[in-house]
């Protein structure tokens, strides 16, 4: 394989398991599952083809984020060895750790819907535990939303998702339809599923990737406006409770609470930690 040098690109990768090819339930993505160590495989073939991809466009480097459960699904003797790999949680960004303004491009790969999407795999969103929707600035929003303003923080745009025909749609409808999408799966309910050959699925994602890098210039960072108001309705009143011991976090109904920061990253960090302090019920 002979690779271009002449753009020079920087590359991050937020690899999550549910929108990944062949993968349609919960046993599949969590340790304890009887399929989770084939599965895990298949996350690396996955963000393989989006190496493969990126480095065919001129990237000179890319960063890949595990950003599944506890980030220790790939296995690194999987990964591309031209790829570097973030591996382990707690992470201060979580997802998008490693992002920053030095990077040229954002690739989501293997990404689900948000909670509550009908016929989609494993819909939720970060917390299938605790949150029923985040909305920022009144937008509900999937993690890809919430993800992409990460990434627009630094100035750096989302190009590529893959996942299931829902995510998709979803990714399209946020950040626009320039951005290019590759569904692996079509789902009919939250653990069943369509399933693109796999050799297919890695081959449109490879393809996809190469088509987001050339048309790079014409793609923007997704950003709101400033103050960011996030909104968390959460799955029980016991852990909106919890939420609003925290300074400056309000109560707005039983299970809701909300926040304003000036700052989009200080409000991400905050709302991350509401989430970790959650309790199951």
């Amino acid at each position: 394989m002979v690779y271009t040098q002449e753009k020079k690109l920087k590359i991050f990768i937020s690899a999550d398991m549910e929108g990944i090819s062949g993968i349609v339930h919960s046993e599949q993505v969590s340790p304890e599952g009887h399929d989770y160590n084939i599965a895990r495989k298949w996350m690396a073939e996955d963000v393989n083809s989006a190496v493969e991809g990126a480095l065919e466009e001129g990237a000179i480097e890319i960063v890949v984020n595990d950003s599944h459960g506890s980030m220790r699904n790939i296995i690194p003797d999987d990964l591309h060895p031209k790829a570097i790999l973030i591996s382990g949680t707690p992470k201060p960004l979580s997802m998008m750790q490693g992002i920053d303004s030095s990077f040229d491009a954002c690739i989501f790969v293997g990404y689900h819907s948000k909670a509550g999407t009908g016929s989609s795999i494993l819909d939720h969103t970060y917390s299938g535990a605790s949150i029923h929707s985040i909305k920022v600035n009144g937008l509900e929003m999937p993690e890809l939303g919430i993800n992409a303003l990460v990434a627009g923080y630094f100035n750096v745009p989302v190009i590529f998702v893959s996942g299931d025909l829902e995510v998709c749609k979803q990714a399209k409808s946020i950040l626009g339809e320039k951005v290019v999408t590759v569904a692996v799966k079509e789902s009919f309910g939250r653990t069943s599923a369509k399933l693109l050959p796999m050799d297919e699925a890695r081959k449109r994602i490879k393809e996809g990737v190469k088509e987001a890098l050339k048309n790079l210039s014409g793609i923007k960072p997704f950003k709101l406006n400033p103050p960011f108001n996030f909104e968390i309705e959460f799955l029980y009143s016991s852990q909106a409770e919890m939420a609003e011991l925290i300074p400056y976090v309000k109560r707005t109904s039983g299970r809701g609470v909300s926040f304003t920061t000036k700052d989009f990253i200080e409000g991400f960090k905050l709302m991350r930690a509401l989430i970790a302090l959650a309790p199951a019920r």
